[in-house]
C-alpha cells in the first residue's frame, strides 16, 4: 500500500519518490470544462492504478502521469487543445522535479502524457506503464461516462447532441461544407474505433461492456430522434 508523507500534498511509493496526491492535483484543474474536470482526473487515476496494477507497470509512474497527463490545456475548441498533452509534459518535468525526481523517471512520466493523446500518433505508447495511461484515459469516453463526456463536449463547443451525418462522412469521416459535428458524428469518428485501439489485456476486457451500452445508447438516440422508437 503506499505509505502516506502528507496526505495535503504527496505519498511515497516504497521510499522512491514522493508522488504528489490528488488533492495536490485539484488546483491544476480549477479552470477547466466539464470535459476535462477534475472528475475526469479521479476516474483517470483510479482507473490507471487498478490497469497497473493487473498489468504489473510502475505504480509510481502511473499514478503520476495520470495526475498531470491533462494539467494543460485541455479545454474544448481552445488553440491550445491540440498541443495540450506536450504542454502538460513539460509543465509534469518541472513538478516532479520539484519533488526530487531523476531525469529518467521525469521521462518516462512525460512519455506517458505525451503518449495519451488519441488523435496524436506522432509519439505512440512504448512502454506499459504509458499503454496504462493511454488506456485508462480511454475508457473514460466509453460506458455511461462517456455518453456524458461526449454529450458534454458537443454543448460546449456549441454543436448539436444529434444530427444524421451526411453519406460521405458516413464513408469517409469528413464533413460535408456546413455540416455540424454533433455527439453522434463524434461517436462514429472516434468513440466506436476505441476499444480497438486500447493496448492492456484489462482494459480490453472493460471495454467491452462499455462499448456495447455507448453503442446502444447511441442506435437508441437516432431510432428516437428519426422517430423509429
Amino acid at each position: 500500500m503506499p505509505k502516506s508523507t502528507d496526505c495535503r500534498q504527496s505519498i511515497t511509493i516504497g521510499d522512491i519518490h514522493p508522488v504528489p496526491t490528488l488533492e495536490k492535483a485539484r488546483q491544476w484543474y480549477r479552470d477547466v470544462d466539464a470535459v476535462h474536470n477534475f472528475g475526469h482526473i479521479e476516474r483517470v487515476f483510479n482507473m490507471a492504478v487498478r490497469l497497473a496494477g493487473e498489468e504489473n507497470a510502475d505504480m509510481e509512474i502511473v499514478m503520476a502521469a495520470a495526475l498531470l497527463h491533462d494539467a494543460i490545456g485541455t479545454t474544448p475548441g481552445a488553440e491550445a487543445r491540440s498541443d495540450h498533452h506536450l504542454a502538460s509534459a513539460e509543465f509534469a518535468a518541472g513538478v516532479l522535479a520539484e519533488e526530487g525526481w531523476d531525469e529518467n523517471r521525469i521521462a518516462a512520466v512525460q512519455h506517458c502524457i505525451r503518449a495519451h493523446r488519441y488523435r496524436d500518433n506522432s509519439e505512440l505508447p512504448q512502454t506499459i506503464e504509458a499503454m496504462v495511461i493511454f488506456d485508462a484515459d480511454k475508457l473514460d469516453v466509453l460506458g455511461a461516462v462517456g455518453v456524458e463526456r461526449v454529450i458534454a463536449y458537443a454543448v460546449l463547443a456549441g454543436e448539436p447532441v444529434f444530427r444524421q451525418p451526411s453519406q460521405q462522412f458516413l464513408q469517409t469521416g469528413v464533413k460535408i461544407p456546413a455540416e455540424p459535428h454533433s455527439a453522434y458524428h463524434e461517436y462514429l469518428f472516434k468513440l466506436v474505433k476505441i476499444k480497438d485501439r486500447l493496448f492492456t489485456r484489462s482494459a480490453r476486457l472493460l471495454a467491452e461492456d462499455r462499448d456495447c451500452y455507448l453503442g446502444e445508447f447511441f442506435q437508441r438516440l437516432a431510432d428516437e430522434m428519426e422517430g423509429k422508437r
